[in-house]
C-alpha cells in the first residue's frame, strides 16, 4: 500500500478540520496539534471548519463528515476515551468531547512524534523532515475515572495536567482544556461542626471518650443535631461551589471516635465503625439526592472505619474514600505480604458493597520528602489491583508543600501515566523520562535509580514514615550513590542538566546528614545539603519546615 505524507521538508497538503460547533477542549487540541506539528516538521497546517473541502485532512472531534468516515459511534461528551485511525489519507482523532478528542490529540503527538510533557518547565519536541503513515488505528479508555496526584511541582499548571491526563485536583478549574474535576475537601465533620462555635454549649456534639466529653476527636454521630448541621453545612457548600464533583462528609484525623452509648449500639447493628458513618452519610445522601442529583457525598474508610459495615451499603450517591495508609509500599499490595492482607481484604468487601469506591493512596515518605523511597515499582500494580476492584477514582498524595523531594517530577510524570494505563513497563517509563529530562547524564542518573530500586529485596517492608535508620539505608549505599552522582555531575553538558542532577543529589546529602552529623558538617556534606535545600525551597518533612529542621539539626551538633 501506498504510503500518506503528512509533511516533507516543511511542505504538506494538509489541513486541520474541525467543527464550528467543536468544544472548548477540542478547539484548543485542533491548536496545539498545528502548533506541535509546526515545531515538528516545519509547516503550519491551516485550521479548517469547512469538513467537506476537497484535500487531506487531519479530522479533529466527532462530527456528521467523522460519522460517514468511521461510522455512527454512540460517544457521550464525557467519555474520555479516543480513537486515532485513518480512512485512505485522512487522518481522523475522535472522542469524548469534554476531554476525549483532547487526550487522542494528545496521546497521537506523544505516540506517533514522541513529544513528551515531562514537567511544567520541560517539554520535548522531535524535529523530522517527513512524516508519513499507511494504516494507522489505535484506541484507548482509562484504566480509572478520576485520576490525580497533588505533587507540588505540576499542582495547579492546567496544562501539563491536561497533556498528562490528569482530570482531578482539589479545587475545581475552569480552563480551554475540558476543566478540571474536583472532590472538596478531607476531614470536614469536624470543620462543619466546629468546637470552638459549639463545644461550650452543646458537649454532646463531640464524642465521649473515657466518661467524658472531648473537643479534639470526633463527632457523636448518633446524635441528631450533629446530623442536621451538617446537612446544613454541607448542602450550603454544595450550593456555593458548584464546580465540585464530589463532597466530603468525612471523619476528623484522629482515631477518638465516640463511645456513648447510642454510637456503641449503632456500630453493633452495623458491625462497627464503618457502620456507624454510613449510617450518618447515607441520611445526608438520601436529601442530596432530591437537592443535588449530579453529585456525590464523600466519606473515608480510613484507619479505625476501614473495615466494611455488615447489614448497611452506601447509598448509590456515596463515594467510599478508602485509604492505604498502613499498608507496605515496599512491593504491591497484592504480593503476599503481611502488612497488606487487611487492606487487600477490606478493598475486597468494599469493592462488594460500594457502589462507588475511591482510592486515597500514598507514594511519598512523608517523615523524609527528600530521602530515597524505592516505590517505583508498586505504582502499576497496585493501581491495577485498585481498577480490578471498580474503583472510580485514585488520588495518590504525594509532596504537596514545596519542590526538591525524591524523583518528585519524574514520580509525579510516571504516576499519572501509570493511573491512565496501569499495564505499562514502569521502568520503560522511567527510562524516557530520565533520557528526556538528564541529558548526557542521563546514564548515570538511571545507574542510580535502579542502585535505590535495589535497596528493596521479597524481605523488605517500609511505610509511609520511614527515618534514616531504617534497614534499607546503608553507608555503602550512599558511597555508591555519590560515586554514580559526581560522575552525572560530571556528564551534565549545561546549567540546566546540573540543576536536575543537583536536585538528584540532595538525597544522598539529606541521608548522609541525618545518618552521620558530626562527619556532614565536618566534611562540607551538610553545608552543601543547606545551600541546596534553600535555593529549592525543599521542605524536609510533611511536620517540619526547613528552617526548623536546620536550626534543630545545628542546635544538636
Amino acid at each position: 500500500m501506498a504510503s500518506n505524507i503528512l509533511f516533507k521538508n516543511g511542505k504538506s497538503k494538509y489541513q486541520i478540520a474541525i467543527s464550528a460547533e467543536a468544544s472548548s477542549s477540542e478547539q484548543t487540541a485542533a491548536k496545539e496539534l498545528q502548533a506541535y506539528i509546526k515545531q515538528i516538521g516545519g509547516v503550519e497546517l491551516p485550521i479548517t471548519n469547512s469538513l467537506n473541502s476537497n484535500g487531506p485532512k487531519i479530522f479533529v472531534g466527532y462530527n456528521d463528515r467523522v460519522s460517514q468516515l468511521v461510522g455512527k459511534q454512540d460517544i457521550t461528551p464525557d467519555y474520555e476515551g479516543f480513537t486515532y485511525c485513518n480512512k485512505g489519507k485522512h487522518l481522523i482523532i475522535y472522542g469524548g468531547s469534554k476531554r476525549g478528542t483532547m487526550y487522542g490529540v494528545f496521546s497521537f503527538l506523544e505516540d506517533q512524534f514522541g513529544v513528551r510533557w515531562y514537567t511544567p518547565n520541560c517539554t520535548k519536541v522531535p524535529k523530522l523532515k517527513k512524516w508519513n503513515f499507511v494504516t494507522l488505528h489505535h484506541s484507548e479508555e482509562p484504566a480509572i475515572q478520576y485520576r490525580y496526584s497533588n505533587y507540588f511541582v505540576t499542582e495547579n499548571v492546567s496544562q501539563w495536567s491536561a497533556h498528562n491526563k490528569e482530570n482531578m485536583k482539589w479545587g475545581p478549574v475552569d480552563n480551554l482544556y475540558g476543566n478540571i474535576e474536583a472532590y472538596w475537601n478531607a476531614h470536614t465533620m469536624g470543620q462543619l461542626v466546629t468546637a470552638k462555635e459549639f463545644f461550650k454549649e452543646h458537649p454532646e456534639y463531640f464524642a465521649l471518650r473515657n466518661g467524658k466529653r472531648i473537643d479534639n476527636g470526633q463527632l457523636c454521630l448518633s446524635n441528631p443535631n450533629v446530623l442536621d448541621i451538617c446537612k446544613k453545612r454541607l448542602f450550603e457548600k454544595m450550593k456555593s461551589l458548584p464546580g465540585y464533583r464530589i463532597f466530603s462528609l468525612s471523619q476528623n484525623d484522629n482515631q477518638s471516635f465516640c463511645e456513648c452509648p447510642n454510637c456503641k449500639a449503632m456500630e453493633e447493628r452495623y458491625g462497627g465503625h464503618s457502620g456507624l458513618i454510613i449510617w450518618f452519610v447515607n441520611q445526608v445522601a438520601d436529601e442530596a439526592q432530591l437537592l443535588f442529583p449530579q453529585k456525590y457525598i464523600g466519606t473515608f474508610a480510613y484507619q479505625y472505619s476501614r473495615k466494611p459495615p455488615v447489614g448497611i451499603r452506601p447509598k448509590d450517591n456515596v463515594v467510599v474514600r478508602l485509604c492505604s495508609i498502613e499498608c507496605c509500599f515496599a512491593h504491591p499490595i497484592t504480593a503476599e505480604c503481611p502488612q497488606n492482607k487487611a487492606f487487600v481484604d477490606d478493598m475486597k468487601a468494599w469493592s462488594k458493597i460500594a457502589p462507588h469506591l475511591f482510592i486515597w493512596d500514598y507514594i511519598v515518605d512523608y517523615a523524609q520528602y527528600i530521602a530515597p523511597w524505592p516505590n517505583f515499582q508498586v505504582l502499576g500494580p497496585n493501581i491495577q489491583a485498585f481498577r480490578e476492584h471498580n474503583v472510580i477514582g485514585v488520588f495518590e498524595e504525594a509532596q504537596y508543600q514545596s519542590g526538591g523531594a525524591e524523583f518528585d517530577e519524574m514520580k509525579a510524570w510516571v504516576a499519572n501515566k501509570l493511573l491512565w494505563n496501569p499495564q505499562q513497563d514502569v521502568n520503560v517509563l522511567v527510562k524516557d523520562f530520565i533520557d528526556g529530562y538528564y541529558g548526557n547524564a542521563a546514564p548515570k542518573i538511571m545507574e542510580y535509580y535502579l542502585l535505590c530500586q535495589s535497596l528493596v529485596n521479597p524481605q523488605t517492608h517500609f511505610g509511609i514514615y520511614i527515618r534514616e535508620n531504617d534497614p534499607i539505608y546503608s553507608d555503602e549505599f550512599i558511597q555508591k550513590g555519590f560515586s554514580i552522582i559526581n560522575g552525572a555531575k560530571q556528564d551534565a553538558e549545561n546549567d540546566t542538566i546540573k540543576e536536575r542532577v543537583e536536585r538528584v543529589s540532595m538525597q544522598l546529602l539529606y541521608l548522609q546528614s541525618v545518618r552521620n552529623r558530626k562527619k556532614s558538617i565536618e566534611d562540607g556534606t551538610w553545608a552543601e545539603f543547606v545551600r541546596l535545600a534553600r535555593r529549592y525551597n525543599a521542605k524536609p518533612s510533611e511536620g517540619q519546615t526547613l528552617d526548623s529542621f536546620i536550626s534543630s539539626f545545628e542546635a544538636n551538633n
